[in-house]
């Protein structure tokens, strides 16, 4: 029987959640900052991070990677989906505990790419 628990499985979801995350840093963290008051807190950060204004200039190639992750998660997740779990108890308990863990760190992924994509995108537009 194979392993239905593979590096690929646990990879993808693993990679879309940091690419994510670097989105909601790049463009969600300064709006909510600014938003509540701690414009000097941003300042701080962007002074003495080093990359952190690439990293903003690069927003849309940025969003373009964490995507294009983003949906190779969602595929590997959804070609594993009826994959079997091994017959052993104690391996069938681990199996389906890391798969409900691989689909929590997908949909936090989305959800934190799309608060990203929203404050990088659409609310300057919206909300001023």
């Amino acid at each position: 029987m194979s392993n239905p628990i593979t590096r690929r499985t646990l990879f993808a979801p693993t990679l879309s959640l940091f690419a994510s995350t670097s989105t909601l840093l790049c463009c969600a963290l300064p709006a909510l900052l600014v938003t509540i008051g701690a414009g000097a807190v941003m300042a701080g950060i962007s002074s003495n991070i080093p990359g952190y204004i690439w990293l903003t200039e690069q927003k849309v190639p940025l969003f373009i990677l964490s995507g294009t992750l983003l949906a190779l998660a969602v595929f590997f997740r959804w070609r594993s989906r009826n994959a079997p779990c091994p017959i052993d108890p104690a391996a069938a308990k681990a199996c389906a505990r890391l798969r409900r863990m691989s689909g929590v760190l997908l949909w936090a992924s989305v959800i934190i790419y799309l608060v990203g994509g929203f404050f990088a995108f659409l609310a300057a537009d919206l909300l001023l």
